[in-house]
């Protein structure tokens, strides 16, 4: 078994390059490795490092965007060394920890160790960090950048022992990267790519879903080919991935007898870690794997056995208007860099086949590259850690694309209005209750919220809600069944609004005896659910560090006015038919058709919410009833007294 293992290192591209390697990342303090996904360079430095003994002055820690990709990259790392995972080899992502002392090369997402360096902004644990899937570029990965960068210089200054840093990607910009960590060592690793075969349509699909089905459907059906292989297919998120899995399932029953079996499988970053791992098994004999997966598949992973790809074009990414306070989060088309990924996922063992769902002059006009996340996402939760960290001039920051201005401002004012941050002069200074939410791996808004319902003796409480908030949704809607989830979840309804609905769903799912089959009668996510039992069990280890009597009141208007603490920004006044402002900005908004106040005759006159997006309207999404008398309580010194009179007038 060693021996075979041993075989399959030196048998990767990344092989060659060893000694050369070792060389120039015990020489230079920085490193840019650039290799395609498949050479080895994941799986292969940290133990080409380890093995030449650097692990003994230190761990080396490698960061992944994703929980899946650090746990499997682990796993397979453990069994090259022939150690038990979490010794020697371990990983750590939220919720699991899967180290132990004798951890020398610890796999791990970046917003994890970005939490480590709020407790030790040197990172005085590790000798060698090595920054995965840079060219992704994540907040958490840009803020690494940063940290990394200054924690090197700090502990160079200090005379303690260098930091050595490897930034390694599939696809760089290494000019920038390399101008950016001080005319860094710039390595190139040889890959090994077959030919791929490109298709595109004739013509744009109106629904890429259906196109995607009828396309798996074909490829499958042309036995007479004699072409074997997987198929890997790009879709935007959990809700088309379960979506389209539902479809394929119910066509199997259909196929002619002769047809080879199809296992159906998704991969998107909250499925629980053991049905992640069902992507990289070897399927039954005579049976093809169908991969439904998010962007997770691009880089992160090397999925053995795809020799087909269905790329929809599509991407589901995050946007932020910090004038208007809107989230927005939208499906979009990829960038050139990413559809170039995505083919090459076909081309890892054999010549592979690329089916664009999207004419050749789409691909033309896309974007050469993706914009950073960090300059087109709420900035809150990146001062309140840099601020923990002890980085008080965040203007000076080395970030290595700027955020826009305005968003630093619009995150700044909103730390100051949610009483974390004391602005003094040109020093920032978390106050003893930010302190307190940094300490939670939530949004400040939620953090806050939670740490009001102390006053409030409904913590147990606030920890359920601010789970449930935590994840995409528990509510699950098929296309074609909308009628009948409404139908199932009218029990649930709720006249104050859908977070004491979510509180109702939760309770009933915690009496439950079959979880899942209720899940399922009642239309709800299980797997999400499940997830919100993890965030349950996090936030109240982290309360009780904080010495937080764990209180519990089941006062419905108690926990509305918990959740207004942190998000009293968020306030909307009904107009006409339908229609809101926002209290002070004044922006048209409507309460989203998801909502269970979404057709309540008459519209409550005042609603807070927790989310605001924008696809054809602003919609108000998570929406509660509230007492416009509330906000003055709460958020005196936000409201005008002025305001108070005109508002409980009208």
């Amino acid at each position: 078994m060693a021996s075979s293992m041993e075989a399959q290192r030196k048998s990767l591209p990344i092989y060659s390059a060893r000694d050369r390697l070792i060389r120039e990342i015990k020489t230079n303090p920085c490193c840019i490795v650039v290799g395609e996904t498949g050479s080895g360079k994941t799986t292969q430095i940290p133990q080409y490092l380890h093995e030449t003994g650097l692990s003994k002055k230190g761990l080396i820690g490698i960061t992944q965007p994703r929980r899946v990709a650090a746990i499997s990259i682990a796993t397979r790392v453990a069994k090259e060394q022939s150690v038990s995972l979490g010794a020697e080899v371990g990983y750590a992502v939220r919720f699991e920890d899967c180290t132990g002392p004798s951890t020398k090369i610890k796999y791990q997402t970046d917003g994890l160790l970005l939490r480590e360096a709020i407790q030790d902004p040197l990172l005085s644990r590790y000798l060698v960090v090595i920054l995965d899937e840079a060219h992704e570029r994540t907040v958490h990965t840009d803020v690494l950048f940063g940290v990394i960068k200054g924690a090197q210089k700090e502990r160079r200054e200090r005379h303690i022992k260098l930091l050595r840093i490897v930034i390694m990607s599939a696809t760089l910009d290494t000019s920038s990267y390399s101008n950016y960590f001080n005319n860094a060592k710039v390595l190139y690793i040889q890959g090994r790519q077959y030919h791929v075969n490109v298709y595109y349509t004739l013509k744009p699909q109106s629904d890429y879903i259906h196109s995607a089905i009828t396309t798996v459907l074909q490829l499958h059906g042309e036995e007479e080919s004699g072409e074997n292989g997987d198929i890997l297919v790009f879709l935007t998120g959990q809700d088309e991935i379960e979506s389209m899995l539902h479809t394929l399932i119910q066509c199997k029953s259909l196929f002619p007898s002769h047809w080879k079996d199809m296992m159906v499988l998704p991969l998107f970053s909250a499925l629980p870690s053991a049905q992640q791992q069902k992507v990289f098994q070897k399927p039954p004999p005579n049976t093809r794997k169908v991969i439904l997966s998010t962007n997770i598949a691009e880089t992160s992973l090397t999925l053995s056995g795809v020799k087909y790809v269905i790329d929809t074009g599509m991407v589901k990414g995050r946007g932020y208007n910090p004038l208007m306070g809107l989230d927005l989060l939208l499906v979009q088309p990829i960038s050139k860099a990413q559809a170039r990924q995505r083919l090459g996922r076909a081309g890892r063992e054999s010549e592979g086949y690329c089916y664009r769902l999207y004419t050749e002059e789409s691909f033309l006009q896309l974007e050469e590259n993706t914009v950073p996340e960090i300059q087109r996402c709420n900035l809150s939760s990146v001062l309140l850690q840099l601020l923990a960290m002890g980085i008080k001039d965040i203007l000076s920051f080395e970030f290595m694309d700027q955020p826009p201005e305005e968003s630093l401002i619009a995150a700044l004012e909103e730390l100051v209005l949610l009483k974390a941050v004391n602005k003094e002069e040109e020093t920032l200074e978390l106050t003893p209750l930010g302190k307190r939410m940094s300490s939670f791996p939530l949004s400040p808004s939620l953090s806050s919220c939670l740490l009001a319902s102390v006053d409030y003796d409904c913590v147990v409480e606030l920890v359920t809600l601010v789970s449930l908030l935590s994840v995409d949704t528990v509510l699950y809607t098929p296309t074609d069944g909308r009628e009948k989830a409404d139908l199932a979840r009218m029990k649930f309804f709720c006249p104050e609004g859908d977070h004491l609905m979510l509180m109702k769903i939760h309770k009933a799912y915690q009496t439950s005896n079959e979880k899942k089959s209720w899940c399922h009668d009642n239309y709800i996510h299980a797997r999400n659910m499940s997830t919100v039992q993890d965030i349950r069990k996090q936030l109240k280890e982290i309360c009780r560090q904080n010495s937080l009597q764990l209180t519990s009141n089941n006062d419905g208007e108690r926990l509305r006015k918990t959740l207004l603490c942190g998000f009293f920004r968020n306030v909307a006044e009904h107009v006409r038919d339908g229609k809101y402002l926002t209290v002070l900005s004044r922006q048209e908004v409507f309460i989203h058709p998801s909502s269970c106040l979404f057709s309540v005759t008459p519209p409550p006159p005042f609603v807070m919410y927790t989310e605001l997006v924008h696809t054809t309207k602003c919609y108000m999404r998570m929406v509660s009833v509230i007492d416009p008398k509330w906000l003055f309580e709460i958020a005196p010194n936000y409201f005008h007294k002025t305001m108070t009179t005109n508002m409980i007038q009208d």
